[in-house]
């Protein structure tokens, strides 16, 4: 009787000692038969539950596959950036890739606010004072945008003339003085009835104190003023 008992506490010890066994490796089991990213991600969920959100970011961070199940994570990592780590710039980012993993899932339009807001903490940020209106930075950022192209444009107005001054110079430099050439092509005139050497020189030269130009010029046919007569050819240099 004695012996009967001492079996069963032992075939009871045993079959406790196969039962836990038995969930210990089932337990070991289901995890090695969950998808790491699923595993991390659930990781990350109890660290960010225990507000260890540094931690609970690289899990999440880690379990980022590029996939479209990525997008659930993303919404995680930008709630933690945007409501636990006061960190709108990288909320966004993540705002954003998760618009790109779903842009018409179910959380796209409530994204899309959190996105504004986290713009406009960004902005306000930037400018240095709280109290700044977004119209009011919106405003300040066109006028900026406009300011931009009035200097470019500018830039490239002076750029051009200082570009067509220096054309200017150089054709000038290579090539002769159109005045200069005009005055230096010899021309005829074929003397009229009346016409004096004082009266061609206002004709050509705007000026009748010209004359002695003509006389040298036209030697060999007249020695002095008198000698004109109408019908002759004279040049004029």
């Amino acid at each position: 009787m004695v012996f009967d008992v001492r079996s069963r506490v032992r075939e009871g010890t045993g079959l406790a000692f196969f039962l836990m066994v038995s969930l210990g490796t089932l337990a070991g089991c289901d995890r090695m038969i969950t998808p790491p990213q699923t595993q991390l991600t659930k990781d990350a969920d109890a660290k960010a539950a225990e507000a260890n959100y540094a931690q609970a970011i690289n899990l999440y961070e880690a379990a980022l596959d590029g996939t479209a199940s990525s997008a659930e994570v993303h919404y995680k990592l930008a709630l933690i950036y945007d409501d636990k780590m006061d960190d709108p710039l990288n909320a966004l980012h993540h705002f954003k890739r998760f618009l790109t993993l779903e842009p018409a899932g179910k959380r796209a339009e409530e994204v899309k606010s959190f996105m504004k807001r986290d713009e406009l903490t960004l902005l306000t940020n930037l400018s240095g004072d709280s109290m700044v209106p977004r119209s009011e930075l919106v405003r300040l950022n066109n006028e900026n945008l406009n300011l931009r192209k009035q200097i470019g444009e500018r830039w490239a107005d002076r750029k051009a003339a200082s570009a067509a001054e220096k054309t200017a110079a150089q054709l000038a430099k290579s090539s002769p003085n159109e005045k200069g050439k005009s005055e230096g092509r010899a021309r005829s005139y074929t003397v009229q009835r009346g016409d004096t050497l004082a009266s061609i020189s206002r004709k050509f030269y705007k000026s009748s104190a010209r004359w002695q130009r003509l006389l040298d010029a036209n030697a060999d046919i007249i020695s002095k003023p008198g000698d004109l007569k109408p019908g002759q050819t004279l040049v004029i240099p």
